[in-house]
């Protein structure tokens, strides 16, 4: 197995990738995307937490650079901050909702290690969605939750997603 080259958090975000990449620990890791259920479904929840930004009262940012930690930058496929978060170019404070879209590459195992980020972070809502299945999750540092209800929701708000509207949008 190839030696990870390591490089310092200034090269990291000097640096431009295609697409994007996460920064851990000195090394730079490449995200799973492209595929058409992916880009469908990460298109479908930003568009509709876009219609819904001024009642919700919220951002919806897609492939956004967030710093979980100093040495660690999450790329998560979607994530919403509220409308009063600071406007700064890379996200340091926590997001109110990350959402990952699930590619075939991905395993659960490597995806707990995002979510444990975004947890100690402080993100409040972490959301899973995988096309391949049309199952959803909540996800947390107890692992991954099938989503009972159908529904995505962020108590005390507005928000509510239902998830058979994102999947309808795979049918197109």
């Amino acid at each position: 197995m190839p030696q990870a080259v390591l490089i310092s958090v200034e090269e990291y975000l000097r640096t431009s990738y295609d697409p994007d990449c996460e920064y851990v620990e000195g090394e730079v890791l490449e995200r799973n995307l492209g595929e058409r259920g992916h880009s469908t479904l990460q298109l479908a929840f930003g568009a509709l937490f876009h219609r819904n930004r001024a009642e919700w009262s919220v951002v919806p940012l897609t492939e956004q650079r967030v710093q979980v930690v100093a040495n660690r930058y999450r790329v998560p496929d979607v994530c919403v901050i509220r409308r009063e978060d600071p406007r700064d170019e890379i996200i340091r404070k926590a997001p109110l909702i990350c959402l990952e879209v699930l590619s075939p590459e991905d395993t659960f195992s490597r995806l707990q290690t995002k979510v444990d980020d975004y947890v100690s972070m402080g993100v409040e809502h972490i959301w899973v969605i995988d096309p391949a299945t049309r199952r959803a999750y909540v996800a947390g540092p107890q692992g991954f939750l099938d989503l009972a209800s159908g529904e995505f929701t962020v108590p005390g708000t507005l928000i509510r997603v239902v998830v058979a509207d994102l999947f309808a949008d795979l049918d197109w």
